[in-house]
């Protein structure tokens, strides 16, 4: 790694601390900067503004927790057992999805919605993958004939509202909330065995 991608890295790592512990407007580059051990001039060299900096850290941040995800939606259609692949791949994303570092961000992102409609983009993009992977998935298993999902993307939603939203949305308004020893594992489960006794084929 190079000094100028090092200095990079930590303002984005410094920007991310700020930015979580202070909101955008309580954040201040002079702080990130101090933080990341480098001057104000070469926040400014790397990022332009206080505002792309944020939009950029964000919506990164964002994105390379979602990395892990990809390899498990893929396996989805091809799995021998389809309900414990959903399951599995469903049970990761809300593990991710209830990270308190997520969870601190979304709530960021929900409050700075209006300043930052940008921000909203980044987050529907970032889940946009994990959907994309689904209706892949979906529409791979209507046509082999396992399951009876002509309209694969509103499958999706269902589904999804069933299971990760509806653990995100729990934990986004109480913060303190602590699920139950296999709450989750139920939540998840009972989800899917719900879509996929909506989507059986006859």
């Amino acid at each position: 790694m190079s000094a100028s991608e090092r200095k990079r890295a930590a303002i984005t790592e410094a920007a991310i601390g700020e930015f979580v512990e202070r909101g955008y407007a309580g954040a201040s580059v002079d702080a990130i900067a101090a933080r990341a051990r480098v001057s104000k001039p070469t926040v400014y060299s790397h990022f332009g503004n206080k505002e792309r900096l944020f939009l950029t850290v964000i919506g990164g941040y964002l994105r390379d927790g979602y990395t892990d995800l990809g390899p498990l939606a893929d396996r989805i259609a091809e799995a021998p057992d389809p309900r414990a692949a959903l399951i599995d791949f469903l049970g990761s994303w809300v593990e991710v999805v209830l990270r308190e570092d997520v969870m601190t961000l979304r709530r960021l992102v929900i409050g700075e919605i209006d300043r930052f409609p940008q921000l909203g983009q980044v987050w529907a993009q970032v889940n946009a993958t994990n959907d994309e992977a689904l209706v892949r998935a979906f529409a791979a298993l209507h046509k082999k004939g396992a399951l009876d999902v002509p309209r694969p993307r509103q499958a999706v939603r269902q589904l999804t509202a069933m299971t990760v939203d509806a653990a995100q949305l729990i934990r986004t308004f109480r913060p303190a909330y602590e699920f139950d020893e296999g709450e989750l594992e139920e939540l998840v489960s009972s989800g899917v065995d719900v879509f996929l006794t909506a989507y059986a084929r006859g």
